[in-house]
């Protein structure tokens, strides 16, 4: 277990965190016909929105109860309500995810008491679910708040339902750190075994950067739909990746019976083995060819780029997710982490093999990774100017990524994304060498060359 060291700043300077209600958001995001809607101030929303859609580069819908000075003091309950009654009668949503934020939670807001007054008061709007989640800015982020909401889509949406009764059926609980790229692939595996996947949610049909017929959609265009999660508990199993999902995957199974497999991450080997023989399994099929295939193309990338990933220097930030799921990859592969930095404290902290994890923001990574040498930076866009500073590669890697395209898109999962980032590493580290190659001499008495290629002085002689 690493030694986590905790926050002591009194602010941030260059922040690593993305807020909870940022989380959340990104969840209910991945549900069909859906709409969250945060319970703050109108810039609470305002900041989640921009920082979508410069990830994602896709309208996002998301509205907001506005609660300006008058509500913060004198309760915002009306607000909440009223916010609810607009969309139901306007946009007729399948879902609505009502999150809260740091203002509303620190006025003492109890939304699941606005829900019960909103059904009471509106009852022809029964047709419509509302998820309450409580996720303040200033406890967690953005994979608590993710985490929070797809525990609180089991609490209010899914019934108890009879094991096996889907017999192909696979419930599948991702986190925030398996991107739309990702959870499509995943997806793909699942079907190759003749399965069929229920992400919860399914980002990877909502947000992986599609054109649709319509021209403009209030709610969101695809995700996981409402009748679906009803029925997560006549699934034959559910496959929980990522620590930060462990609680849901809790209880999904006491609510449900359905039986899981946990894994903490999909990248390299290993755990995409367990996988696939776990899904043979499941579905009394042989692995198809292709997968094994891809597997055997995994570990020759893995031949071909350990000369430039053996004992490489490596300084990570990210979310305790992603941050176990990259420590354990490049550790397989012989490179040293020397500095890595969360924005928060996580579940998956208890399982890094690290000398050190600080739970910091970007000044502190600076820091770390100077005074250890590192050789290679992975982490979101914020990291460039640091990249810059220090005069060292940098892999985009979680959100946000907003100075390229198609990083919401990358896939890093799989024996074939596993091989991907093996080769994306490598060709940042042989760059970066060619960079500081040296430069040939050229003797003083070495004359120009000339337009046939010749140097002034043999042309002198030749003549």
């Amino acid at each position: 277990m690493s030694e986590i060291i905790k926050r002591k700043k009194a602010l941030s300077v260059m922040p690593l965190k993305s807020s909870a209600p940022l989380g959340a958001t990104l969840a209910f995001l991945g549900l069909n016909r859906s709409i969250p809607m945060l319970h703050g101030s109108q810039g609470c929303t305002a900041f989640a929105k921009v920082m979508c859609v410069r990830h994602f580069r896709e309208p996002i819908p998301l509205q907001t109860t506005a609660m300006d000075q008058i509500a913060t003091v004198m309760g915002a309950d009306d607000n909440v309500i009223e916010g609810l009654r607009v969309l139901s009668e306007k946009s007729a949503p399948a879902v609505i995810g009502l999150v809260t934020t740091g203002l509303s939670e620190t006025q003492g807001a109890d939304i699941r008491r606005s829900v019960n007054e909103f059904r009471q008061t509106h009852p022809e709007f029964a047709d419509t679910a509302v998820v309450p989640v409580n996720a303040p800015d200033y406890v967690g982020g953005l994979e608590s708040g993710y985490a929070r909401a797809v525990e609180a889509m089991i609490e209010t949406l899914v019934s108890t339902g009879e094991p096996g009764r889907r017999r192909r059926q696979i419930n599948v609980l991702v986190g925030p750190g398996l991107n739309p790229g990702d959870q499509e692939a995943l997806k793909e595996l699942i079907e190759a075994f003749e399965l069929r996947p229920v992400l919860l949610p399914e980002l990877g049909d909502s947000l992986d950067g599609h054109l649709d017929e319509s021209d403009f959609s209030p709610l969101t265009i695809g995700g996981t739909a409402v009748e679906e999660i009803a029925h997560l508990g006549d699934a034959l199993a559910t496959l929980v990746v990522g620590p930060s999902m462990a609680k849901a995957g809790e209880l999904l199974h006491v609510r449900t019976g359905v039986p899981e497999l946990r894994l903490d991450h999909l990248l390299g080997q290993e755990n995409n083995d367990r996988l696939v023989s776990w899904l043979a399994e499941l579905s009394a099929r042989e692995v198809p060819p292709r997968i094994e295939r891809r597997r055997y193309q995994l570990q020759d990338a893995m031949v071909d780029s350990h000369f430039m990933l053996g004992q490489r220097r490596v300084a990570l930030a990210a979310e305790p997710d992603d941050l176990l799921a990259l420590s354990e990859f490049l550790q397989g592969m012989g490179a040293e982490v020397v500095a890595a930095v969360t924005p928060s404290r996580g579940p998956a902290l208890e399982k890094l093999l690290l000398e050190q994890v600080k739970i910091g923001d970007l000044e502190d990574l600076e820091k770390m990774a100077a005074e250890a040498d590192a050789e290679l930076l992975i982490g979101n866009s914020h990291l460039a100017q640091i990249a810059g500073r220090l005069d060292i590669p940098l892999l985009r890697y979680g959100f946000p990524q907003f100075d390229r395209l198609g990083g919401f898109r990358r896939q890093h999962i799989g024996y074939d994304g596993g091989r991907e980032l093996l080769f994306e590493l490598g060709n940042l580290i042989l760059a970066e060498q060619h960079k500081h190659e040296i430069t040939p001499h050229r003797s003083i008495f070495r004359g120009e060359e000339s337009a046939d290629g010749r140097t002034e002085t043999a042309a002198r002689v030749s003549h």
